[in-house]
């Protein structure tokens, strides 16, 4: 068993056909044929049933698939990991965002790495701090953007800002009017379930002043907070950039919470327990800038259009 033969078992199995797979590959078929055929041989199993239409997988193909994917993302990033180590600027970049900054930052952080760094390719994925950390400690992002996050020997924290939390309510919620931290307890609120970084941060405060939480729904997606917010189901505690960026942004009011200032914090991420390639430490530069303009940005405007008040 080798990586060609891995490869082509691949590509036929994704497309079905050896002919399609062939063609794609750019090898005559025959050579095609004998080096899946080889490989079924070594396994002493038949890897596709053929059919008129092409071939499909066999339980034994089946799970082989599943190995070879591994296999060879695993190979292609340990190429690219030497790639980056030579020049720093080209390779795979893979980076966690939480969905509250996901739709706000994605479109600009791949306009800058196509600037900055053009022989990068950027992959985003979204997920709660949480899973984002698991996500790095087993290398499936390079990198990531955590809210709140605790201190760990696996992880290496990178303080990026201070994200300022509002309290988002209907439209015929009359005024922008400030409320305190302990009002919030009087506010049946749309939030996510534990252990999402907004809601421990509510929860949090809330003990500080001896107030419960009441929660009308606990809901994960942004936008769907948002969208029931302005239809009147509850309000939400959000920071400023994940309204702006939903369609709704103009269709709910922002109220400041006060006394203390509410806020969680926003970090980068990256695993302790491997090197920060070159390319690594120049994305995190590309993001650290990024974010904090689209942030910054974002707030001045929304709080100039709105009269809310950013402290």
């Amino acid at each position: 068993m080798d990586l060609k033969q891995l490869e082509y078992f691949r590509h036929v199995a994704e497309l079905g056909s050896f002919t399609r797979a062939a063609s794609f590959l750019s090898v005559v078929q025959p050579a095609l044929s004998r080096q899946v055929r080889q490989l079924e041989v070594e396994l002493g199993q038949n890897l596709f049933e053929r059919n008129g239409r092409g071939v499909v997988l066999t339980d034994a193909g089946s799970r082989l698939l599943e190995h070879t994917r591994g296999i060879l993302t695993q190979i292609g990033r340990a190429r690219q990991e030497l790639e980056d180590q030579r020049n720093g600027d080209s390779g795979h970049f893979a980076l966690g965002l939480p969905p509250s900054l996901g739709s706000s930052v994605t479109v600009p952080l791949v306009k800058a790495f196509a600037a900055s760094l053009p022989n990068a390719q950027l992959a985003t994925v979204e997920g709660l701090s949480t899973y984002i950390l698991e996500w790095l400690n087993i290398g499936r992002v390079d990198c990531a953007l955590v809210y709140n996050a605790a201190t760990s020997a696996a992880v290496d924290l990178q303080p990026l800002l201070e994200d300022q939390l509002f309290l988002i309510a209907p439209a015929a919620a009359a005024s922008h009017t400030a409320i305190t931290v302990g009002d919030l307890a009087d506010y049946p609120l749309i939030i996510p379930s534990r252990p999402h970084a907004m809601r421990m941060a509510v929860e949090n405060a809330l003990a500080g002043v001896d107030r419960k939480i009441s929660v009308a729904h606990e809901i994960e997606s942004i936008p769907a907070i948002i969208d029931l917010v302005r239809q009147g189901h509850g309000f939400g505690v959000l920071p400023l950039n994940a309204v702006k960026s939903t369609q709704w942004a103009d269709e709910v009011l922002v109220k400041p919470i006060g006394n203390p200032v509410l806020r969680i914090s926003l970090s980068i991420a990256t695993s302790a327990q491997r090197p920060r390639s070159p390319l690594v430490r120049k994305a995190i530069e590309v993001i650290r800038t990024i974010v904090r303009q689209q942030i910054h940005s974002g707030e001045t405007t929304y709080a100039v259009a709105n009269g809310t008040e950013i402290t």
